[in-house]
């Protein structure tokens, strides 16, 4: 099996003093917030990489944290210390730890632990592409999810987190002619988490998907970077028609909960479509789409909505929208 993203630094010590603990896992954050790209707050692009870094740099500031983050919550929970050495401290690198933990959430009786977990690590280990894609998703929920309390917890517990890179090596394997693989592991991600993504669903890096449940992402949909998309997102088919037929979303867009995509149309690069809508037709680029059927209501000041995660807007924002004394409405159609 190939060899982890680089070498691992040399970790801090953390003592038993709850204080200590706490200011080892600042000065960590502050290392991965100065060495890794913090785009996730709109500083940097994701793709640039600061002072000329390698990827195995990026990657070991990431891991460090993890493992600083559990170390801690180890001595400060100590019934969880056997799971956490299990899930995170006992691995020499962060794609070994997330197949591990993605392996125990999906085995059954027929699907293997241990199989589920050298299909992973064969995939997270040698393809560069996904260790890029994991640790910008990871930063992604860390910084746009305000109930995610730190890298460990994304990592350990959020099924959004866990669904999204399963389907990253579900998509691997696609590529590889191992469908028949590949769709068993979107079955067992569906039954599992609530989240079905077609395999061949192509997904930029840095999203986020919130909560995860109820979301469906159709075979030939494509989402760009930095995306983020709520619970009970549909981008599916507008009926039985064959090819390309599922949405595409731009880079930067946010798509609210319950949100319906459908039909081989385009969400423009850092729009915003409110929650409930449905989508029938192209929403342009940083403009924000309501309504069954949407209609666009206005435009988003937001470069990249997605990063600042904002879905209220003042009542001003809507007064244009609002419906006359003949009953229609003021918005525009989205076109």
């Amino acid at each position: 099996m190939a060899a982890c993203l680089g070498p691992l630094s040399e970790m801090p010590t953390v003592d038993s003093n709850p204080n200590s603990a706490s200011t080892s896992i600042m000065v960590m954050r502050h290392k991965v917030e100065r060495i890794f790209p913090v785009y996730a707050r709109g500083g940097l692009s994701p793709r640039s990489d600061p002072g000329g870094h390698s990827g195995s740099v990026l990657g070991d500031s990431i891991w460090e944290a993890v493992r600083v983050e559990a170390k801690a919550e180890a001595e400060n929970e100590p019934i969880l210390s056997s799971f956490l050495y299990a899930s995170i401290l006992s691995h020499d690198c962060l794609e070994r730890a997330l197949g591990f933990i993605i392996a125990n959430r999906l085995q059954n009786n027929t699907l293997l632990e241990t199989q589920l977990m050298d299909i992973f690590c064969d995939v997270l280990v040698q393809n560069r592409g996904i260790k890029r894609a994991l640790r910008m998703d990871l930063q992604a929920f860390k910084e746009r999810d305000p109930s995610c309390l730190s890298y460990c917890s994304a990592l350990l517990y959020l099924k959004g987190y866990h669904s999204l890179q399963t389907h990253r090596v579900a998509h691997a394997l696609w590529n590889q002619g191992r469908k028949v693989l590949a769709l068993a592991l979107q079955s067992r991600v569906s039954e599992v988490f609530g989240v079905d993504i077609h395999p061949a669903a192509k997904i930029g890096e840095g999203i986020l998907l919130d909560h995860g449940t109820g979301l469906v992402i159709g075979e030939t949909a494509v989402i760009g970077d930095r995306v983020s998309l709520m619970q009970g997102v549909t981008l599916g088919g507008s009926g039985k028609e064959t090819g390309d037929r599922h949405p595409k979303v731009g880079e930067g867009a946010l798509i609210g909960a319950s949100v319906t995509v459908l039909g081989n149309i385009k969400i423009g690069e850092g729009a915003m479509i409110a929650s409930g809508s449905l989508v029938l037709k192209d929403v342009p680029q940083h403009s924000m789409a309501a309504g069954i059927p949407a209609k666009v209501i206005g435009y988003v000041k937001e470069e990249v909505p997605s990063l600042t995660m904002k879905h209220d807007a003042s009542k001003d924002f809507f007064e244009h929208v609002a419906v006359g004394h003949d009953g229609r409405s003021n918005g525009e159609d989205v076109v």
